[in-house]
């Protein structure tokens, strides 16, 4: 099983502008038909939160951040890349240099990048802190300090720490890739 775990990588679907849903949708119901779900993993249309302003309302709408690109999570076989190119909306993979090769896929900060963007953990990290226990900051802004963690966000990978800075309490918003635990 590991050596599916490292085979698995995200590849970027090029799409008709307008039918990346409808891609998406395609794609993992043909993969659900095909009983290829071991080999294509995820599809995700990477959106961001907007706030638009008319007749001086305020209106929240998801928007998508690469209009006509659609990721995939895969396990690359000659029959999943086979399913996945002749879904219909799929005009090809980015990275391909065509005439039948395979694609390259995205590089792990680039996929870290985007799904933190859209608030999800890219790797779940199992840090056993808890709220009350003291932290080393180990990265970022506050490198080098000690806080006390002030609350759990383990779904979206974060915590948010006090720490103290000119003789005042600040809150910090920390990756669990920034914390070690202090040993008392």
């Amino acid at each position: 099983m590991k050596e599916l775990e490292s085979a698995k990588a995200w590849y970027v679907l090029h799409t008709y502008s307008g039918y990346e849903n409808k891609v998406k949708q395609n794609l993992e119901s043909r993969a659900s038909s095909m009983g290829m779900e071991d080999n294509i993993l995820q599809v995700l249309i990477p959106e961001e939160e907007t706030v638009e302003e008319k007749d001086g309302k305020s209106k929240t709408t998801m928007s998508k951040v690469f209009p006509g690109y659609v990721l995939v999570e895969m396990i690359m076989s000659d029959e999943a890349w086979y399913i996945v190119r002749n879904t219909p909306g799929v005009t090809g993979f980015v990275g391909s240099h065509g005439a039948g090769s395979k694609p390259s896929p995205l590089l792990p900060e680039e996929v870290d990048q985007i799904l933190r963007s859209m608030g999800i953990n890219p790797r779940k990290v199992d840090m056993n802190v808890t709220v009350g226990e003291r932290i080393m900051i180990v990265g970022g802004a506050f490198e080098g300090m000690e806080g006390i963690v002030s609350e759990l966000e383990k779904e979206k990978g974060k915590i948010k720490a006090t720490v103290e800075m000119f003789g005042r309490e600040t809150t910090a918003e920390l990756d669990y890739n920034q914390i070690a635990k202090v040993n008392n």
